[in-house]
């Protein structure tokens, strides 16, 4: 905040509790939906929350609430907000932080905290969460003035929201929350003014560009954060440079479009990791050069001189030097790029040749659910309205590097952290946030359970989430990996006793069904996004089947490890 921010006087009615001045911040910062449990040290805010305009929706457990908050800012771009209690509510949160930090998600998160005169003497529920979760947040805050709080609140979601966006943390403790101020003042946001881009770096790029034989544009996150969609698909159709992506990255181009060769990286596309590996320039947009996206970095892209165009300066040269750095507004800079098409003809038809070479097929042998046919066709039903919200392990790699996606926020999955557990909670935010679109939880055996709980949020809400499980009855990306480099030493990963899932979603209320061949799969996809209410389909697939290509540890790119089938 600057020292000249303007102030709006608010005439409360009535003296207000810090609660209520809390309650009051989140409706004049825009929010209606939040997510939270209640437990002791917070229920000054519930008891504040009761009658306002503002939507809590109650989830089962508290990682489920910080998991929604993250997928509710990824949906809108608006700051998720998540509500839970001292101690272990507080503690649940964590892993849904350390999301939100990683791949960049804007959420503000409120805890409960004992009162002030009990803090630091090891009270009932109390916990430094404050310093547990200084790693995984932008900031934090103890209130210990309820005056403070209208300051606190306007701070917390500029932070959350501004740069890279990312989560804060605001401790309450219960005797602030429960007293009462007068101080109505709430400071109006400030509005942050975009730096002016670097002419001289802006030059330098086009000059790269325009020197290059073999670009590739590489497509980060950053581009749906930066609401840059518009002026990258506009560069990339003016300079015809072929594109690839990271899994965050996916759909900011169409995954259907002529230059998009795949994603790259461990699981990516034989075309694109080619093609990186062979290129002389890097047009790198929102993008931070991920260990899974690289493989080794000594070996990636070893021939390429680099753009890195990024809203934080703290990702330039982080991992690989730039010749040419642009910080800032990512789709002014874009806009100014690339205005006369390199020429790089015999390139283009170069991947493109490649692209049609390693073109994924979708005619294996049997009778069993494929995979990877499957989840195509079901974004393909869908189409435009798509959002898949994905859980983490095979059936997260195969819906990247099967599944249409046509627009950036419609791909919700735990990048960074890999956090099981993500998607029922991150796909119910979804749908409440975007009733018209058509969301579906594609997940497995083993990361359902990781939230199963919430579908009984899903039933009391009404929530038309359509949840596609996939069951090998294991722990299908461990047991690949001990397959191919443990010497199939199955060590913890059979889930074979895993319960009967459709009559657990049925005792939840939740409509589901079985698909367990071939045949039932084009009916079942018809079933499951016909649903008016919530529903789940559970597929059966073959615990053998593995997500190919691969790129073995401790290897680059280039070195992928692939596998076919002889097509019928």
């Amino acid at each position: 905040m600057n020292a000249q921010s303007a102030h709006v006087r608010v005439e409360p009615a009535q003296r207000l509790s810090g609660a209520g001045l809390m309650v009051r911040a989140l409706e004049r910062l825009g929010v209606t939906t939040v997510f939270g449990y209640p437990g002791g040290a917070i229920m000054p805010l519930y008891d504040a929350l009761a009658g306002s305009g503002i939507r809590h929706i109650l989830v089962r457990h508290e990682q489920a609430a910080a998991f929604a908050a993250d997928a509710w800012g990824r949906t809108t771009g608006e700051v998720g907000v998540c509500i839970a209690t001292s101690g272990p509510g507080a503690t649940n949160l964590i892993t849904g932080l350390a999301n939100a930090m990683m791949d960049s998600a804007p959420m503000v998160a409120i805890t409960g905290q004992v009162g002030t005169a009990v803090m630091g003497t090891d009270a009932f529920q109390e916990v430094d969460i404050l310093g547990m979760t200084l790693p995984v947040v932008k900031h934090s805050y103890v209130v210990r003035d309820p005056a403070d709080i209208p300051r606190v609140m306007v701070e917390a979601f500029e932070i959350a929201a501004m740069g890279r966006p990312g989560p804060v943390l605001i401790d309450l403790p219960k005797d602030v929350a429960s007293a009462l101020t007068d101080d109505g003042y709430f400071p109006a946001p400030d509005r942050p003014v975009a730096p002016e881009l670097d002419a001289g770096a802006v030059e330098a790029a086009e000059r790269e560009i325009q020197a290059a034989e073999r670009p590739v544009l590489y497509v980060g996150g950053g581009v749906g954060l930066a609401g840059a969609t518009r002026a990258l698909r506009a560069f990339a159709e003016r300079t015809g440079i072929p594109a690839i992506a990271t899994l965050k990255g996916l759909g900011a181009l169409p995954t259907g479009h002529p230059q998009h060769l795949g994603m790259l990286g461990m699981h990516g596309a034989r075309a694109a990791n080619e093609a990186v590996h062979d290129a002389d320039l890097l047009i790198v947009c929102g993008a931070r050069f991920d260990d899974r996206a690289t493989g080794r970095l000594d070996t990636f892209a070893p021939g390429a001189r680099v753009i890195h165009i990024d809203a934080d300066p703290a990702e330039i040269g982080k991992l690989r030097a730039a010749q040419v750095a642009v910080t800032g507004d990512l789709g002014a800079t874009l806009d100014r790029l690339g205005r006369t098409a390199p020429a790089i003809g015999s390139w283009i038809a170069r991947t493109q040749a490649a692209k049609a070479a390693h073109a994924a097929h979708y005619d294996a042998p049997g009778d069993d659910v494929y995979a990877p046919a499957l989840l195509k066709a079901i974004s393909e039903a869908a189409g435009d309205r798509f959002v898949a919200a994905c859980d983490v392990g095979q059936h997260q790699m195969w819906a990247a590097q099967h599944c249409r996606f046509s627009r950036p926020r419609a791909h919700l999955t735990s990048a960074g952290l890999g956090a099981m557990g993500y998607g029922l909670p991150a796909g119910i935010a979804a749908k409440l946030a975007r009733p018209g679109d058509e969301v579906v939880v594609i997940t497995g055996d083993g990361s359902i359970m990781m939230n199963i709980q919430e579908l009984a949020t899903a039933r009391r809400y009404g929530v038309a989430v359509k949840i596609l499980l996939l069951d090998n009855s294991r722990l299908g990306l461990v047991r690949q990996w001990q397959e191919l480099f443990y010497d199939r030493n199955y060590s913890e990963i059979d889930l074979s006793d895993n319960p009967d899932f459709v009559k657990v979603a049925e005792a939840f209320g939740v409509e589901a069904f079985r698909i367990s061949l071939r045949e039932e799969v084009g009916p079942g996809i018809e079933r499951l996004l016909a649903a008016e209410g919530p529903c789940l389909a559970h597929v059966m697939i073959d615990p053998e089947h593995n997500v190919w290509p691969l790129v073995p540890p401790g290897k680059g790119n280039i070195e992928m490890m692939h596998h076919s089938f002889k097509r019928m």
